[in-house]
């Protein structure tokens, strides 16, 4: 085992960004992807595709995960795979499932049998939890939700946990709401910023409602922080919350713009069953502060400003 490889599974923003601070260390990288391309665009927005191993991988294919596994010998493993939409997760059931759980236990399975003595982590949703109060802790209650994608997010998280108790060095990593410039426009904040930025009118769901954003850069330091630690499970997150109509507001008002009068109201971007709250614990963090002067800084309107200004 190499200390200084790192196996991350998955070439999206999380990934690509998690590699960047790792180079800075002058560790390795290798990632996977179901198919090699020419452009990884995370990678090139960030200047550093030609820093990174490319490698094809087959998740349900188990000889080509102990071939990669055995060329590579990696001390780290960043499982950042996945069909991630909830929306697509109805039409996309099996791709979901196997991609979260079905490439997990695979992986999970081999480190078990080879004993190897690696570090796994696997991003998680906090949409696995229900929350008390708007508020979610890893002692919450699952969520009964039958959505494709909370259901496979919720059995992976229950097998890393069962297999820990083989003394295998597995981690969940819980997350709520990651953005950054890389995000795609038609998620919340980034589609908002652009509206403001183009002085544009905007097509929006609830606006009432209440989330946790975190901004990616303090994310991936959290992250290596948590990979220093004995395996647990960590809920990653600002833990502060946020609303629609103040994203609106703060965003429009960058351009001294009024908001009222840049977006209209579509139902079909409202879900069902949608929680007015939802925030992820700060509490799980506290070691993390108390152990490193580590806090997140960069939230609610710090937020939405460097969105903007990244535009």
């Amino acid at each position: 085992m190499n200390k200084k490889i790192n196996l991350i599974i998955g070439s999206g923003v999380l990934g690509a960004y998690l590699s960047l601070s790792l180079l800075k260390n002058r560790e390795k990288i290798i990632v996977t992807s179901r198919s090699i391309k020419k452009k990884y665009e995370n990678y090139q927005f960030l200047k550093i595709q030609k820093k990174v191993k490319f490698e094809k991988l087959n998740l349900n294919n188990k000889s080509e995960i102990k071939k990669i596994l055995k060329k590579y010998n990696p001390g780290k493993i960043f499982y950042f795979s996945g069909q991630s939409s909830l929306t697509k997760s109805y039409k996309l059931k099996k791709t979901t499932l196997d991609s979260h759980y079905t490439g997990t236990k695979n992986f999970l399975d081999i480190i078990k049998e080879k004993k190897l003595k690696l570090k796994f982590f696997k991003a998680n949703s906090g949409y696995i939890f229900k929350p008390k109060k708007g508020i979610i802790t890893l002692n919450c209650k699952f969520s009964t939700n039958k959505n494709p994608y909370i259901l496979a997010q919720k059995k992976t998280f229950k097998i890393i946990k069962k297999y820990r108790k083989f003394k295998l060095n597995l981690f969940n990593f819980v997350f709520m709401q990651i953005e950054s410039p890389l995000r795609q426009k038609d998620f919340f904040i980034k589609k908002v910023c652009m509206g403001a930025k183009n002085k544009k009118k905007i097509k929006v769901g609830n606006i009432n409602t209440y989330r946790d954003y975190s901004w990616i850069t303090e994310i991936v330091k959290y992250i290596i922080l948590a990979s220093k630690q004995k395996p647990k499970d960590f809920i990653i997150s600002a833990g502060k919350k946020l609303s629609g109509k103040e994203i609106l507001e703060s965003a429009y008002k960058m351009n001294n713009l009024n908001y009222k009068k840049y977006y209209l109201i579509d139902n079909k971007f409202f879900r069902k069953n949608e929680n007015k709250v939802l925030i992820g614990s700060s509490k799980n963090s506290n070691y993390l502060k108390k152990k490193y002067n580590f806090k997140f800084k960069i939230f609610s309107k710090k937020l939405i400003k460097e969105m903007y200004n990244s535009l």
